[in-house]
C-alpha cells in the first residue's frame, strides 16, 4: 500500500511538471501515466521494455533504451550483495565494477540489430523484422514501446500484433490520430500534433517523464 502511494506521488509531480512545460500534452496526460503504470508493473514482475520504430523514432527507441539501462536522474548504485558477488570472484576489478556499474531497467531497442535485421530483411521480409525479434525476445508480462509518428508504419504494426499475440503489452507513441496502429495498442499515447516533426518533438517530453518516473519509483535515493 505505502509503496502505491508513493508511486502515485511520484507520477502526480512528474506529470504536472511536463504539462507544466508542455500544455499541449495536457490533453494526453491520462494516458502517459496508464503507459508509465503498465511499465512500473512489468518490471516488478520482472519483465523487460522492447522498443521499436523507424527514422526519427528509432533514434528515439535507442535513447529510451538508453535512459533505462542506465542512470538518468539517478547514479543508481549496485546492492551491497551484488558488490560482494563482484569481488568474490575477483577482488580488484570486482570492486572497480562495484563502483562504476550501475543497476539497469532492462530495455532493448530492437533497432540495434544490424546483422540479425539484415539478414531476416534479406532471407524472409523486411516488414517483419521487428515482429521476429519481438518473437525471439518476448515473453508473457514485458511491453512494447511501439513508435510511429503516423500510426501506421507497417513494420512497426507488425511488431505490435506479436506482441498481442504473446500477451506483452503494447504503448503506441503516435501522432493525433493513432494510425492503424491504435487497433492494437492496450495503451496508446496520441500527442496532439499531426506533421512529422512536432510530433517527434512532442514524443521525446512524453518518453523522458516516462523514465523519469520509473526510474524514480525503483531508485527513489537519486531522486
Amino acid at each position: 500500500m505505502e509503496r502505491e502511494k508513493q508511486f502515485t506521488e511520484i507520477l502526480h509531480v512528474t506529470m504536472e511538471d511536463l504539462v507544466k512545460r508542455h500544455p499541449l500534452l495536457l490533453k494526453c496526460k491520462s494516458d502517459i501515466e496508464k503507459a508509465t503504470e503498465a511499465i512500473v508493473c512489468s518490471y516488478e514482475k520482472g519483465g523487460k521494455l522492447l522498443v521499436c520504430g523507424n527514422g526519427g523514432s528509432a533514434s528515439d527507441a535507442e535513447h529510451i533504451a538508453g535512459e533505462l539501462m542506465k542512470g538518468f536522474l539517478s547514479r543508481r548504485p549496485l546492492t551491497d550483495d551484488l558488490k560482494q558477488r563482484f569481488t568474490h570472484i575477483d577482488p580488484l576489478l570486482g570492486k572497480l565494477l562495484g563502483e562504476k556499474l550501475q543497476m539497469p531497467l532492462t530495455a532493448i531497442s530492437l533497432t540495434g540489430h544490424p546483422s540479425l535485421s539484415t539478414a531476416f530483411a534479406n532471407d524472409v521480409d523486411p516488414a517483419f523484422v521487428y515482429a521476429q525479434q519481438v518473437l525471439g525476445y518476448g515473453k508473457k508480462d514485458d511491453v512494447l514501446i511501439a513508435i510511429s509518428t503516423s500510426g501506421n508504419a507497417s513494420n512497426v504494426i507488425s511488431a505490435a500484433v506479436a506482441a498481442r499475440a504473446l500477451g506483452i503489452s503494447v504503448i503506441s507513441l503516435t501522432g493525433e490520430s493513432g494510425g492503424k496502429l491504435l487497433r492494437y495498442a492496450t495503451h496508446p499515447i496520441r500527442v496532439p500534433e499531426t506533421e512529422t516533426f512536432k510530433v517527434q518533438e512532442l514524443h521525446l517530453p512524453v518518453y523522458h517523464a516516462i523514465c523519469q518516473a520509473v526510474e524514480a519509483y525503483f531508485f527513489p535515493e537519486g531522486h
